[in-house]
């Protein structure tokens, strides 16, 4: 299952993860966020060990959601070593996520 990333764990479980991480920035009220969220679960699951999953509420994280730009939800970052490699916004199908991560998932 993916875990919730907040301001005060952020740097350490995302910038400073060894492995790569998907940030999924997500509202509550947010109906294709919703639809995701099932997805990014089994994402978790799947790629475990490999590639961290987490997500952000953007309604809690305003600064974390300002600080990368995020204007729509959901929206996908892809972080590794520290920095956004990939990113992609909206209800996507799941095989659009898996090429995202394949890509940076040895």
């Amino acid at each position: 299952m993916a875990q919730r990333f907040h301001g005060y764990n952020f740097e350490r479980e995302v910038l400073n993860s060894s492995e790569p991480v998907l940030v999924d920035f997500y509202a509550d009220w947010c109906g294709p966020c919703r639809m995701m969220g099932p997805l990014v679960d089994q994402l978790s699951d799947t790629y475990a060990g490999r590639l961290k999953v987490g997500k952000v509420n953007v309604d809690e994280e305003k600064l974390l959601a300002g600080h990368y730009g995020i204007r729509s939800i959901p929206s996908f970052l892809l972080f590794k070593d520290g920095q956004v490699v990939d990113s992609v916004t909206g209800g996507v199908p799941e095989s659009v996520l898996e090429r995202m991560i394949e890509r940076q998932v040895a």
